[in-house]
């Protein structure tokens, strides 16, 4: 079962998808696409993903891009461990959390969300930081709320972890990139502090990616 993964190690969506696979003991083989550089405009890059975006995940001659249906998809090819429950309605509030991220949250601080906020109304950094430490605690905020309400026990929805652990897992790892302060949501913080315990999760954080060394060195 070969497996390419187009990403990025900065990009939270990729590391969805590596956490994804690491629960699932699937291999795979990570090609870099630097979004910061532009490099997911080239035309080469254009031929694997129309969409200008990472993830994009290749297996078996099928070319599938959004971290959500990847992961959806690894369940359909290795269904053990489940990323969503079998039970529709616990799978409905699996899909619920992960979107909190993954469609509210995480979209508004995206380089190309950056880069138009720079070119077209002159954002400085500062601006820029400000505008995507907004974003990001609004998203750790609903989950805070989430959370409050149905507590993790211990993963967000039971035993073990499902896409919505990976996915505010990847909003804690938003948080630090913007300095925002997860400690100032406790369910969150506890919850994220049991995700990064689990190797799955430690082994595809951002800063464990021979990417992230390479940045260090210049």
């Amino acid at each position: 079962m070969a497996i390419q993964v187009y990403g990025f190690w900065r990009s939270i969506a990729s590391f969805r998808v590596r956490t994804a696979l690491a629960l699932k003991e699937l291999p795979f083989e990570e090609i870099s696409v630097d979004i910061l550089s532009g490099e997911q405009f080239k035309s080469d890059y254009d031929e694997v993903n129309a969409e200008h975006v990472v993830p994009t995940f290749v297996h078996d001659g099928q070319t599938i891009f959004q971290s959500l249906a990847i992961m959806e998809y690894l369940d359909d090819i290795s269904p053990e461990p489940r990323l969503l429950p079998v039970d529709p309605k616990e799978r409905a509030y699996a899909r619920s959390l992960g979107l909190v991220a993954i469609a509210d949250a995480h979209p508004f601080i995206v380089p190309r969300v950056r880069n138009h906020l720079a070119k077209t109304f002159n954002a400085d950094a500062a601006a820029i930081e400000a505008w995507a430490g907004h974003w990001t605690a609004e998203g750790l905020a609903t989950y805070e709320r989430l959370l409050s309400r149905r507590p993790a026990k211990p993963f967000a929805l039971g035993e073990a972890p499902t896409i919505a652990d990976i996915c505010i897992a990847g909003q804690i790892i938003s948080a630090g990139y913007f300095k925002v302060d997860v400690k100032t949501f406790p369910a969150v913080n506890k919850l994220g502090e049991r995700c990064f315990e689990h190797p799955a999760f430690a082994a595809s954080h951002p800063f464990k990616q021979p990417g992230y060394q390479s940045a260090k060195a210049h």
